[in-house]
């Protein structure tokens, strides 16, 4: 993956996960998500936050609450909120120079490409968690599951030992899409819905 390749990757992972909270159906912001025990609204605010972490060096904004620990409301709406943090995030890796080998993230410096891909791997799962829980018919693609498997495949191995942060990696079949695979191997069932919570 080249650095451009990776500021692509995060560019469409943001525009996903803008896409599905601009059509989060009106009173499903209290439904349950693929996240155990989180909220639509949580995973919302849990993605904002994570992604202020991984802008921090960048913007000098810090994360303004715990993102273990999400808020279930948000001051003004969720929608500009979480834009003007995609914003920020995605101005920050524009500005860095192409042979960035050493970009801080919240889980340390980082190859330019990997440290675009781990943030769009955070921005697109929580997306499609949304997704899922809202009834949206806005899947995560293989394409952009492709951008974001070389960060899968490098760091959640390592995070889901060290830190428990992923479930336990699921069984794939024959059937499986790119991205039913990397949902899997994220610990995520591909076919949950909101009566399988």
């Amino acid at each position: 993956m080249t650095n451009t390749q990776g500021i692509e990757v995060l560019t469409r992972s943001h525009d996903y996960l803008r896409e599905v909270i601009a059509a989060v159906p009106e009173g499903t912001w209290s439904a349950p998500t693929p996240c155990t025990e989180w909220t639509v609204r949580q995973v919302l605010n849990h993605a904002r936050i994570d992604q202020q972490a991984y802008g921090l060096v960048l913007t000098g904004h810090r994360p303004d609450s715990d993102p273990f620990h999400p808020a279930d409301a948000l001051d003004g709406d969720p929608v500009a909120e979480l834009d003007k943090v995609l914003r920020a995030v995605a101005e920050g890796y524009a500005q860095l120079p192409a042979d960035a080998d050493q970009v801080p993230t919240p889980l340390g410096p980082m190859p330019l490409p990997l440290a675009a891909a781990t943030a769009a791997m955070d921005a697109a799962v929580h997306a499609w968690d949304i997704a899922a829980a809202t009834g949206q018919n806005r899947p995560l693609t293989p394409t952009l599951a492709e951008g974001i498997w070389p960060a899968a495949d490098r760091l959640v191995p390592r995070l889901r030992d060290a830190y428990r942060v992923f479930a336990p990696a699921r069984e794939v079949t024959a059937e499986y899409d790119g991205a039913e695979k990397l949902l899997a191997f994220l610990g995520r069932d591909p076919h949950w819905t909101p009566t399988a919570s």
